[in-house]
């Protein structure tokens, strides 16, 4: 008897610590499960036959090229052309620079939101999230679940006095992540293009959406697609990694992720080297493919989003100029920031050699500002936020447009304007009619040319994610966010920062702004599913720092 209950007490002691275990490990036993589940098998790297344009170019004078390169996560004060970069400047941008003295600098251009998806619907269709529905980036399965569980389970190991974040599984019948995306009866700049003549080409990330949603059924004749989150292998010869164990979801990108891209809706393939790199050769060989014709590229570049991972030879290169007491996350990030740079610089030099610059329009913009998550100070600088929020660090953007033939070199244009403005743009530039729907954005060539009229209703531009909602009318700018019904109000001429809150001194300016938001969300079309993820984000600090209970936070919810 007394064996007996030796062995079952020692059963039960096993179960116990077994159980503790489990528990204790439970992001990582779940996280290892998610690296496996229903990965697709990815084929060796294709050489693309991309479709080749005429042999001669017409006679006569032609519509200009567009090739629009955007970037992802990239901070405003990344950018040397601002008088910053990286690291107190020791990370320059000498190509992106390059374009921007050799065109116009839009020194308070607006990214659409604060995250990716949204923004590039606005681009794509100069119309807002009241009218297209499109207000959340759509997330793969499980992954609003498992990010709340990682980062309530980190914020619990650090014992943090910021609130958790909130998991909320959406109510009714939710279209799964292959179904969420720009609807497909959205008319974009590529359709736009390719009805004038057009050939147009995608490379990158799309992110809008698969299927009748994706890139080949939204106006591109042709389509590289990323299909996952790598740079290059975790384990390749050439890679250096920057994992980042405060941030839940690079924990997650790190698990789910792989190295894959598809053509034109193919089975997945490898790239044929680093992403950045590789992308940008794939650019190169359609500018010269489509020499002598119209053609839009759109290079949607993955770079510098999260997981940081850099070339050796980058890597290399900016800790050389960094020093070395540099994290090396801000190395691997620097590295990221240099191969981006380098595209840039790569694609103007092909059109310098195939004679086509001067008639090309080049945009350069990034889908939304820096990350905290990434944990590298300054980024944003001098602005307050992040990616996730509204605050001008969240949604300050970079835009430069360089098109020789109409742009003179050093043109600087101070009018607020953002993402919204492009496609009616770029439409007017090209000689296209707009299509017969609501356009929200204002063409920008006017402000260009400085011989034109450019105003907006109500001098106003919107933002929102759910219950946060924001307007900039003239200079002031007011945030509201629902969730516990607070308010920011910031005269931006006087303080472009943000520092000082004056929602309570100036309640009639206050009321006059939720006036407007109000009136923008009057007959508004219903988002198209609801979000599932809720975080406090800190305003002020990165994910790296250490939160204190008087941190200021802003929710957002996806």
């Amino acid at each position: 008897m007394k064996l007996r209950w030796k062995v079952l007490g020692g059963l039960a002691m096993a179960a116990i610590i077994g159980g503790t275990y489990i528990y204790q490990n439970r992001v990582d036993i779940i996280l290892k499960r998610v690296a496996t589940m229903g990965k697709p098998d990815i084929g060796p790297n294709i050489e693309i036959e991309w479709e080749q344009g005429p042999s001669l170019a017409p006679e006569g004078v032609q519509p200009p090229n567009i090739v629009f390169i955007l970037a992802d996560d990239l901070g405003i004060n990344d950018i040397s052309t601002f008088g910053g970069g990286l690291a107190g400047g020791k990370v320059q941008t000498p190509n992106i620079d390059r374009l921007a003295a050799e065109g116009a600098i839009f020194t308070q251009a607006y990214a659409g939101n604060a995250t990716c998806s949204p923004s590039r619907a606005m681009l794509m269709t100069g119309r807002y999230p009241t009218r297209t529905g499109f207000e959340y980036t759509p997330t793969p399965p499980g992954m609003g679940r498992m990010v709340a569980m990682i980062a309530n389970d980190l914020k619990s190991k650090q014992d943090s006095p910021i609130e958790r974040t909130v998991y909320t599984k959406p109510d009714g019948d939710v279209p799964d992540f292959y179904g969420q995306g720009l609807p497909s009866e959205e008319i974009t700049i590529a359709e736009t293009l390719k009805e004038n003549g057009y050939h147009t080409v995608h490379i990158g990330k799309w992110h809008l959406g698969y299927g009748d949603r994706g890139p080949n059924n939204q106006g591109f004749e042709e389509s590289i697609h990323m299909d996952d989150m790598y740079y290059l292998p975790k384990d390749d010869p050439n890679v250096v990694n920057a994992e980042l164990d405060f941030d839940p979801i690079d924990k997650f990108l790190w698990a789910r992720g792989d190295f894959a891209n598809s053509f034109n809706g193919s089975e997945p393939f490898r790239p044929g080297g680093y992403l950045t790199d590789y992308w940008t050769d794939e650019s190169l060989k359609v500018i010269e493919a489509n020499k002598n014709r119209p053609f839009f590229l759109y290079l949607a570049h993955w770079g510098v989003h999260t997981p940081l991972q850099s070339t050796r030879a980058d890597y290399d290169a900016v800790s050389e100029q960094l020093g070395e007491d540099a994290s090396r996350r801000l190395k691997v990030y620097g590295g990221m920031l240099r191969a981006l740079d380098r595209s840039v610089g790569r694609v103007m030099d092909k059109l310098e050699k195939e004679g086509l610059a001067d008639n090309t329009i080049i945009v350069f913009s990034s889908d939304n500002g820096g990350a905290g998550y990434i944990g590298v100070d300054g980024v944003n600088a001098p602005y307050r936020g992040w990616k996730l929020t509204m605050f001008e660090g969240g949604i300050k953007a970079p835009m430069f447009v360089k098109w020789p033939a109409q742009i003179k070199g050093g043109t600087r244009i101070d009018t607020p304007v953002a993402h919204i403005d492009v496609m009616p743009t770029l439409a007017a530039a090209a000689g296209a009619e707009l299509p017969d729907v609501e356009i929200d954005g204002r063409n920008m060539l006017s402000l260009i040319s400085g011989d034109g009229e450019f105003s907006r209703e109500d001098d106003a531009l919107y933002w929102q994610s759910g219950y946060l909602q924001v307007v900039r009318a003239g200079d002031w700018k007011l945030q509201h966010e629902g969730r516990r019904d607070k308010s920011w109000l910031f005269n931006l001429a006087d303080d472009p920062t943000e520092q000082n809150n004056i929602a309570e001194i100036h309640p009639e300016k206050l009321n006059e702004l939720k006036a407007l938001l109000e009136k923008h969300q009057a007959g508004r079309t219903p988002s198209l599913y609801p979000y599932s993820l809720e975080s406090p984000i800190q305003i002020d600090k990165t994910l790296a720092d250490k939160p204190n209970k008087d941190d200021e936070v802003a929710w957002w919810p996806n």
